[in-house]
């Protein structure tokens, strides 16, 4: 089998600017499949609250359903280093609740590390976490959680906003998170916020100068097929295998012509 990756992995290949590949999977049989194929990290994302649960925003996503999709996917996982947003409300009220939250999310759910939106603002947070041995990815750029702030979802880090994004990174770096999330930042920013860290980056509508990229699986695979950003590439069109494999269900069930012999038990 081989071997597991580690924090120590991701940072080698940063070190050797080797891309780094990062998928959502929210399931045991996503995770197995994606796991299979040598993907370097799942991250279990709050987008779920998008993609599994029909919610328009990742904010009603809690804490308790992390704890359960994070556990089916480490089961399921055998080679990938599987991170665990932390979702909306189970951080920043203070560092105890903050190191709780991720403290359930490696302890219950069996987590590698943990991801958490935001800026300097969450050092001390971060610093303790990563302090009693919990690692951290941070999130800049368009932070889900934030949207009502944000004004909805655009591309952050323009113009003036720009230094002050490449300061959070740093922050957050000097706070010991081991990666940080880049997203729908413009494709010059990442490149010089990457240059300037030696953690790796992980882009996702941020551009190709970052150290690695994330998609969410199930756009990815086109089965959200009424969300169509600029940066999502679809590498299958699922969703019409979906409807085709299920419309021909129901006319066979209708027509008799399933179950046949071959799928009958005989005596």
């Amino acid at each position: 089998m081989p071997a597991p990756v580690t924090l120590r992995t991701l940072q080698n290949r940063y070190e050797k600017q080797e891309p780094i590949t990062v998928i959502t999977a929210y399931d045991a049989t996503f995770a197995r499949l994606v796991d299979e194929v040598g993907i370097d990290a799942i991250l279990v994302g709050d987008s779920l609250g998008n993609v599994i649960q029909g919610f328009r925003t990742t904010i009603p996503v809690t804490l308790d359903e992390m704890v359960y999709h994070t556990a089916a996917v480490v089961r399921a996982t055998r080679r990938a280093h599987v991170i665990a947003d932390m979702p909306f409300g189970s951080y920043g009220a203070s560092v105890e609740d903050s190191v709780r939250s991720a403290a359930r999310l490696l302890k219950e759910a069996g987590a590698h590390a943990v991801k958490l939106e935001g800026g300097a603002a969450f050092v001390p947070d971060i610093r303790r976490m990563v302090d009693i041995g919990i690692p951290v990815m941070g999130h800049l750029g368009l932070t889900p959680q934030s949207v009502h702030k944000l004004g909805g979802y655009s591309v952050q880090g323009r113009g003036d906003a720009g230094p002050q994004l490449l300061q959070d990174a740093l922050a957050l770096q000097e706070a010991g998170v081991y990666a940080i999330v880049l997203e729908m930042v413009p494709a010059d920013l990442a490149i010089e916020v990457t240059q300037a860290l030696r953690i790796p980056t992980i882009g996702i509508g941020a551009g190709n100068g970052t150290s690695g990229q994330v998609l969410v699986g199930y756009d990815m695979l086109g089965l959200n097929d009424g969300f169509s950003p600029k940066f999502l590439k679809r590498y299958a069109n699922l969703a019409d295998t979906v409807r085709e494999a299920t419309a021909t269900y129901i006319s066979e069930v209708g027509d008799r012509s399933f179950p046949g012999p071959e799928h009958s038990f005989k005596r």
